[in-house]
């Protein structure tokens, strides 16, 4: 069941090293302010602080009562208050408000700070206008990368897709910056850095300003490839139903921070469940990447074994007893209250997924992929916004009907939208316009039928004679050209036999062998081909600057042969569950480690909810 990875694949380095260094800086910061402190944190930063410093840890460096930032005056009583915060105005602004409501009342208190990952110029011109700049202190907690899983390694800022991509606001490629510093001094210089994107170009440079300004030291290469990806260079993969069984567990109960809640549903009693969901449950390691059609006769297998396991007792004398009570018995209660969760789960996802009309859902998706019967295609998307079904599920049809097909006819998309907008409220006009921005929902512009702007394309391309295509590029931004990028790149396999999802074949069994991520597919052909070389009519279409560098060398052959085989992949962004399993998927079939780095987890609800019109 759970595919067996290549003998000669190299160990992955070890990232607990990462939450050592954030733990002991975090410590070090509370004890500036010695003596007992009230603590409060931001809300979104609870569950990564979990992860980092637990609450007897917080306790022993005299952190005496924790709080949730609440935006609301306060109820602490103690002489020192800490802030554990992002760094964001609206934070700033409510702690000038508490320890200016301390001053009325004449109570004198001391103030700290932490600002993480880092602290911006504006929060300080925020504390200087209210008049509280000499009363606190500030401090910066450098916490760029929490490792969720022994290959997987978030930054923890989903709020860097809409600043950066909608927004236009660059400040937290600083912060991306850093965290690719810092892998580079913990673990060796990279011996080859691939990128494409604008924000992974400026990223990169970042992380190369940084290098250069640092102390160089010889150190042995534990990473030899870095592939850095924006998110906007791929939008069709996290729009597509995930149906890995990560994917899905995350899309239904949302993972948060590697952890997920298990309601009574799931846990067959009248109370929830924290759960880890890492590799270090071996259940769930075993069914992490499998298609959901697979799962259940896995995890029936997994149930008779266990049975089997169970029933080794019976004609035992007392010694083996004994030593099946000291040595198994553990283990395997663990195993099963582990495979009755992912029963649970299992069972539960199926009941949501039938009630959605979850085939019909795929059905029209792959008729999206693949531009036949769009007409139905339209219908079933109208149905589905008449119905009220989700107002996110209509969004991700609409957006994925748009991308594909290059944008809508002007008819399509005036339709479409009053129906949304009568259905899920008129407030929707500034999310058409967010979506317009980010070239997700568009209307096709009068000679821009699909066809026309493929050839206006192939013509840039085939034109020897054009020096710099900047220009002329310019012209087709936010154009997805995805059926001619697919056309490229064979994202959407043709096969006449039907596709056999117990032994997949490539990575488009992640979706049913309907598509191939773009994302993954980049990735796989340019470490092939040892760089962009060959695929320059297929950066041309994405219309997004690639970048190749080479940095420092291995100490000794063997060990760069080994670093050349682990490749961390960057998305700037967020990246899908789905797409860590094709990656993983990929390193088994080619022998390579893929370690993923992203500036948070997303899937499509979190992709869309941070694109819904705010009215700010």
């Amino acid at each position: 069941m759970a595919h067996s990875a290549r003998r000669d694949c190299p160990e992955l380095p070890d990232f607990s090293l990462l939450k050592r260094l954030a733990r002991d800086q975090l410590i070090y910061l509370l004890e500036q302010l010695p003596g007992k402190k009230d603590l409060f944190i931001e809300a979104d930063l609870m569950s990564p602080l979990d992860r980092i410093a637990n609450v007897s840890t917080l306790k022993q460096h005299e952190v005496d009562k924790l709080y949730k930032v609440e935006y609301k005056p306060i109820i602490s009583t103690s002489d020192q208050l800490c802030f554990l915060i992002r760094p964001r105005i609206q934070t700033v602004k409510w702690i000038c408000d508490v320890a200016n409501a301390d001053k009325a009342a004449g109570k004198f208190r001391r103030y700290k700070i932490i600002f993480t990952p880092q602290k911006f110029y504006a929060c300080e011109a925020i504390l200087e206008e209210q008049g509280i700049f000499g009363d606190v202190t500030t401090d910066e907690w450098a916490f760029y990368l929490l490792p969720l899983d022994d290959d997987i390694i978030s930054l923890e800022l989903p709020e860097f897709f809409r600043d950066n991509f909608l927004a236009g606001d660059q400040r937290w490629v600083r912060t991306a910056g850093s965290a690719l510093h810092l892998l580079h001094s913990l673990y060796g210089p990279f011996s080859k850095v691939y990128g494409i994107g604008r924000c992974a170009k400026m990223a990169y440079e970042s992380c190369r300003d940084q290098v250069a300004e640092g102390e160089q030291r010889a150190q042995k290469a534990e990473i030899g490839n870095v592939f850095l990806i924006d998110r906007d260079v791929d939008f069709v993969t996290p729009l597509c139903s995930q149906v890995v069984y990560e994917g899905l567990v995350d899309d239904i109960f949302k993972i948060k921070c590697g952890c997920v809640e298990f309601g009574p549903e799931v846990t067959s009693s009248d109370k929830s469940l924290k759960v880890m969901l890492n590799s270090q449950d071996k259940v769930f390691n075993e069914i992490r990447n499998e298609h959901f059609s697979n799962v259940f006769s896995f995890l029936s297998q997994k149930a008779r074994n266990l049975q089997t396991a169970y029933d080794k007792r019976r004609g035992m004398d007392i010694k083996q007893i004994k030593t099946f009570v000291s040595e198994e018995l553990k283990g395997l209660k663990q195993e099963h209250r582990l495979l009755s969760l992912h029963i649970g789960a299992s069972e539960s996802i199926m009941k949501k997924k039938t009630k959605q009309d979850f085939q019909e859902m795929l059905k029209t998706e792959h008729s999206l992929l693949e531009g036949f019967e769009l007409r139905e295609c339209i219908s079933f998307i109208e149905e589905h916004i008449n119905r009220q079904v989700s107002m996110i599920e209509s969004l991700r049809l609409l957006c994925l009907l748009s991308i594909t097909e290059n944008g809508l006819l002007p008819k399509d998309y005036r339709s479409l939208k009053a129906q949304f907008l009568q259905s899920y409220g008129v407030e929707h006009l500034l999310t058409f316009y967010n979506l317009r921005q980010m070239g997700l929902l568009v209307e096709q512009q009068p000679g821009e039928t699909l066809t026309v702007m493929e050839t206006k394309v192939g013509k840039l391309v085939n034109d020897k004679t054009a020096g710099k295509l900047t220009d002329a590029f310019s012209s087709l931004a936010k154009k997805s050209n995805f059926r001619a990028l697919s056309r490229r790149l064979n994202l959407v396999p043709k096969s006449d036999d039907e596709y056999d999802l117990r032994v997949p074949k490539d990575m488009a069994y992640i979706f049913s062998g309907a598509y191939v991520p773009l994302s993954c597919k980049l990735i796989e052909q340019v470490l092939e081909r040892d760089g962009w070389t060959g695929l320059d009519e297929v950066t041309r279409l994405l219309n997004c600057p690639e970048f190749a560098a080479t940095a420092g060398n291995g100490p000794d052959v063997k060990a760069k042969s080994d670093s050349q085989r682990i490749v961390l992949v960057m998305f700037l962004g967020g990246c899908t569950f789905s797409e860590i399993s094709a990656l993983r998927f990929l390193g088994r079939e080619r022998g390579y480690k893929f370690i993923v780095v992203t500036t948070a987890i997303t899937n499509s609800s979190r992709l869309l909810e941070a694109l819904l019109g705010k009215h700010e």
